[in-house]
């Protein structure tokens, strides 16, 4: 899964899930372009992920303001001529607690950044990559997304919005050479599982001792999703489009036999449990 010469736009890359995106998709061989609020971070990032033989480059902004993505992506093009991936990675929580606690303007600026930086950085890269009929947007899902998840209303809200986004806009391009997937991380341990032990009673008593065996036990490894990454940014996914995917619970790897009966299928999508949706078949 070789992605040499390719570049990448990364949001949310200065740690965590994005962090360990970045490192393997400049093990794979792609040019980088790094985005994180933190510009100390991303600029430690760039400089690792430089060290691999790649250009890597780190850019400070905010991917809830559509102006700061629109100077990046302009950024990114300039520099490289052209972006074939993109990754958003960035997201956040937002409040902990049942919503009628919740702080509503945090409870908006989760859905800023977690559905609308999506949003506006595909908005940003779309045309470049329809114009040039080849790209590729990676999403992520999160908690919340195909089942609830108490006091965490904002995040999964958002995550489950990001999702049908995948879905919905990968139709609008299936036949224009770009390709739209959404990847379940798992359980990683980032600084999103700090919030929840530092909220203890306030994330729930059953999900905070959750969230204390996860620390304890070193949680799912980011890694799996990076490698996910790796593999649907690759020409080994083709035909792989407007699915979410568990890096953890699917045997992804395998789908490239399966993308014909995936486009006839609901597997890996959001569908309502009735008899009907969730066992639509596409003609």
């Amino acid at each position: 899964m070789r992605l040499d010469c390719e570049t990448a736009v990364i949001t949310g890359a200065g740690r965590g899930i994005g962090e360990a995106i970045a490192h393997a998709f400049a093990r794979a061989g792609s040019n980088l372009v790094l985005l994180s609020r933190t510009q100390a971070e991303i600029e430690q990032v760039a400089r690792q992920t430089a060290a691999l033989g790649v250009t890597s480059v780190a850019l400070s902004g905010d991917v809830s303001r559509r102006s700061e993505v629109e100077r990046i992506m302009a950024a990114a093009l300039e520099k490289f001529g052209r972006i074939d991936v993109l990754v958003n990675a960035a997201g956040i929580y937002g409040p902990i607690g049942p919503l009628v606690e919740n702080d509503l303007e945090e409870w908006v600026q989760a859905v800023q950044i977690n559905l609308l930086g999506a949003v506006f950085c595909m908005h940003a890269c779309l045309p470049h990559m329809l114009a040039r009929g080849k790209g590729v947007v990676i999403n992520f899902s999160g908690g919340g997304a195909v089942a609830p998840f108490p006091r965490f209303s904002a995040y999964s809200a958002s995550k489950a919005a990001v999702v049908r986004l995948t879905e919905t806009v990968a139709e609008e391009v299936k036949d224009s050479g770009v390709r739209i997937n959404a990847i379940a991380p798992g359980a990683v341990n980032t600084r999103l599982l700090d919030q929840i032990l530092a909220a203890q009673d306030r994330a729930g008593k059953e999900f905070y001792a959750k969230a204390l065996e996860q620390k304890a036990n070193g949680g799912t490894p980011p890694e799996l999703a990076a490698e996910l990454a790796v593999f649907l940014a690759s020409p080994a996914a083709a035909g792989i489009t407007g699915r979410l995917i568990s890096a953890v619970w699917d045997d992804w790897k395998s789908l490239p036999n399966q993308a014909q009966e995936l486009k006839r299928s609901a597997m890996f999508t959001l569908r309502r449990i009735d008899g009907r949706q969730f066992a639509e078949v596409r003609r």
